[in-house]
């Protein structure tokens, strides 16, 4: 069998997940806390693998630069189905879940699901000549589910990082955001409108479409 190349985290929950996921499975990663970007498995030839950031794993099964990996739903959506084409989800697995959500700052009183933000949205472009300002890492998968409640008037602003802050550093008016309890949304006095979840997501084993069907147990 061809060498499989092999794409996991690099960093946080879902890189120790990972991990021991593989472990789980008959893998076991030589030297797991090495700081060097590649690592083979014990006793095993035909995987090479490579820690990445979550969505350039995707890109990577995109151009097929990698083989497999493990990523978020949520960043496999938010590409174009062009992306689907050449990706395949071979195994949810049963962490990393998530959800991405519209959130509004805690004083919107008169905001609590999308209706009311579509009838709000005119009234604040009439009143600021502006539309609303959505700050978000996640633009597709936020403009197609607005557009699916009938909210037209806003405008996307890209999130370079903690985008919960945005609403209070006069950079936009409400988020998307993707979260998995929901602490850090509270805490940073935001709230999740009623009908405001855009997407449920989890960790999920990728393939590109060539080896969609593969096992792991081929490959040990």
């Amino acid at each position: 069998m061809k060498k499989i190349k092999l794409g996991l985290p690099s960093k946080g929950r879902l890189k120790d997940k990972s991990i021991e996921f593989f472990k789980e499975n008959g893998f076991e990663i030589m030297d797991p806390n090495s700081r060097n970007y590649f690592f083979k498995f014990k006793n095993n030839t035909i995987i090479e693998g490579i820690y990445l950031h979550a969505r350039e794993i995707i890109e990577r099964l995109n151009d097929g630069t990698i083989d497999m990996g493990i990523s978020g739903l949520d960043l496999l959506n938010e590409n174009s189905d062009d992306y689907k084409k050449r990706i395949s989800l071979n195994k949810k697995l049963d962490f990393g879940f998530a959800t991405l959500v519209v959130a509004v700052p805690n004083d919107w009183l008169d905001v609590q699901n999308m209706a009311d933000l579509e009838e709000i949205s005119f009234e604040f472009r009439e009143k600021n000549n502006r539309r609303l300002r959505v700050a978000t890492k996640y633009p597709n998968l936020t403009e197609k589910f607005f557009l699916s409640r009938g909210v037209s008037e806003y405008q996307l602003v890209s999130s370079l990082g903690a985008t919960e802050s945005y609403p209070f550093t006069g950079s936009s008016e409400l988020i998307t955001d993707i979260t998995s309890s929901g602490t850090t949304l509270k805490e940073n006095n935001l709230r999740v409108i009623s009908d405001g979840q855009i997407l449920e997501s989890s960790a999920c084993l990728f393939t590109t479409n060539k080896i969609k069907n593969i096992n792991l147990k081929d490959l040990k």
